[in-house]
């Protein structure tokens, strides 16, 4: 079987479960709808806005992307496809690619989907939306990718029960609805640690006061290097059918 040909399969597999990409791409435009609503009434306009709810929305629905990806892995190497596919002449990063390649479209998909419905609310972005977009993208891959290393790690029943956690996480520590700097103290230094807040940060500086790509390369480049490819692409541990661990090597 030939990289492609797994990357297609893969693609098929994603989007036979209809359900799950309704879900992934409805609830973050519901949560963008009913903040916006709340902002109104509550005569929020520093916060619960448009501008200001975009960017944390949709690295929100990429948290939900991120248990999706990990559960596709994890039930792949349960039925003991990808031990079969050891046979193959494809090398780790082939397998890394085929298995997150098809989800890119769905990241664009849902980070256009998000600046469409802010759009139809308000939304008034000050910045070059195209450099937003481009930090959300890689927030996007870069959960994709943490998903991959989960499927490899758990079974299919303790994706689910890790990847509410890292949701939960997102939720409280991401900057998401509240903000964190106003916080301070533990929270904040545990949310500066992860990628989420600097991508939902980069994001608003851009789209809220007008910043270039200068004023947001911090933030930028921690996403980028906490991106768990890299780990991927060293090893990618296959659970073989009698309950082994295969490792192939670059």
């Amino acid at each position: 079987m030939r990289f492609t040909e797994l990357a297609v399969r893969n693609f098929k597999e994603m989007w036979r479960d209809p359900i799950s990409i309704g879900l992934e791409i409805g609830i973050p435009a519901g949560f963008l709808v009913i903040f916006w609503a709340l902002g109104r009434s509550l005569g929020d306009e520093s916060f619960l806005t448009p501008t200001m709810l975009v960017p944390g929305i949709a690295v929100f629905g990429f948290a939900f992307l991120l248990m999706f990806s990990a559960v596709v892995l994890a039930r792949d190497r349960e039925s003991a496809l990808l031990s079969r596919l050891l046979t193959a002449p494809l090398k780790p990063r082939d397998f890394i690619l085929s298995y997150s390649l098809p989800y890119i479209p769905l990241v664009i998909l849902q980070i256009l989907l998000c600046f469409g419905m802010g759009a139809l609310l308000g939304l008034e972005a000050l910045g070059n939306a195209g450099l937003a977009f481009l930090i959300l993208l890689v927030m996007g891959i870069c959960c994709v990718e943490l998903g991959m290393i989960l499927g490899l790690l758990f079974n299919v029943n303790q994706v689910s029960g890790v990847g509410s956690v890292i949701i939960t996480l997102v939720a409280l520590l991401g900057g998401i609805w509240i903000d964190i700097e106003a916080i301070g103290g533990v929270f904040y230094g545990i949310g500066n640690v992860l990628p989420f807040a600097h991508a939902i940060g980069g994001a608003r500086n851009v789209m809220v006061h007008g910043a270039g790509f200068s004023s947001i390369a911090t933030d930028f480049y921690w996403v980028l290097g906490l991106c768990p490819s890299v780990l991927c692409f060293r090893y990618f541990p296959v659970q073989a059918e009698d309950g082994g661990m295969n490792k192939r090597k670059l």
